[in-house]
């Protein structure tokens, strides 16, 4: 199960498992964010290399018009993938 929100703050975030399968409903909230976005994974349980995959392209627009995704709350195991992958360089981890 997976579900995506965004907040009345204009956070977006994360629960359950983000997968190949939930990438085209994490895209369309996604494609909505503008500007500077806080991304939390307080209930994000998993993410595969798709979920990766969209979260980059997300976060390449939003580089290129000046803004950017910041991931927040982190489990240990997905921080390690996100380590892993290079992915820690690409985006702010707070």
């Amino acid at each position: 199960m997976f579900e995506i929100k965004r907040g009345d703050d204009g956070a977006v975030s994360l629960h359950g498992r983000l997968d190949a399968s939930q990438v085209d409903n994490a895209r369309a909230v996604l494609d909505q964010v503008t500007g500077s976005c806080n991304l939390d994974f307080t209930e994000l349980s998993y993410i595969s290399s798709a979920g990766l995959g969209l979260l980059f392209g997300t976060q390449k627009r939003l580089v290129d018009s000046g803004g950017g995704l910041t991931l927040v709350n982190l489990s240990p195991h997905i921080r390690e993938i996100f380590q892993i992958a290079g992915f820690d360089n690409i985006f702010e981890i707070a």
